[in-house]
């Protein structure tokens, strides 16, 4: 049996330092495939659109220890500026 593949979001790639926690743990891998797309959207967002280093590895931390705890999308976040016209107004230079 192969390995399962990690599942996609709707509009933003996985990077890659996402793909390796996901891809490190099979218990990750079956729940975020559980997740739907527009909810692995939202992680991928939530993950990627920081600037600092340090708060996008707290980001990727929590995004593993959350998932893995059963919620289904980042808690406090307005949502993909990149898809949600509404959430752009949280977020400067967008």
């Amino acid at each position: 049996m192969s390995d399962p593949q990690v599942l996609p979001g709707i509009l933003h790639e996985i990077p890659k330092d996402l793909l390796s926690i996901i891809e490190n743990s099979p218990q990750l891998i079956l729940k975020w495939n559980a997740l739907t797309p527009l909810a692995r959207n939202e992680w991928i967002c939530w993950v990627t659109i920081v600037k600092k280093q340090e708060t996008r590895d707290d980001h990727l931390r929590r995004l593993e220890e959350e998932i893995l705890g059963g919620v289904k999308r980042p808690c406090c976040w307005p949502g993909c500026p990149h898809r949600r016209e509404s959430a752009k107004k949280w977020f400067k230079n967008i």
